[in-house]
């Protein structure tokens, strides 16, 4: 199977996975996911957030997805209990789609490890 498709094949399974759990069947969208990868990195599952937490929680989902191509490196956690990432490399100035397939490749990895999809 080519790349491309076995990318799109897992980032369905995912997709259909994560939709059906929290959200009632409709489609989660990219930023829905990141933000679902966020809580889970949190730790604070029941929490409500506010917007500017909202905000923090892509940010800590983007690092922690992009940690294993060598972006971030996990530094600490906060009083508060929130992780904290040190930019290792800068990212490379990608177009739109090919921002969006990285974080794709970078969820559908991120799943696997956590052997939510196979």
């Amino acid at each position: 199977m080519a790349r491309d498709e076995q990318l799109k094949n897992r980032w369905e399974a995912v997709v259909t996975h994560l939709s059906s759990r929290f959200a009632d069947g409709d489609r989660l969208d990219l930023d829905a996911i990141i933000y679902l990868v966020g809580v889970q990195e949190l730790g604070q599952l029941h929490k409500k957030f506010k917007k500017d937490e909202k905000v923090n929680l892509m940010h800590i989902a983007i690092c922690r997805l992009l940690e294993p191509f060598g972006y971030y490196e996990f530094e600490y956690f906060d009083d508060a209990g929130w992780p904290h990432y040190k930019i290792l490399e800068q990212l490379p100035t990608l177009k739109a789609g090919e921002q969006t397939v990285l974080m794709k490749e970078a969820i559908v990895q991120y799943f696997l490890e956590k052997e939510v999809i196979q």
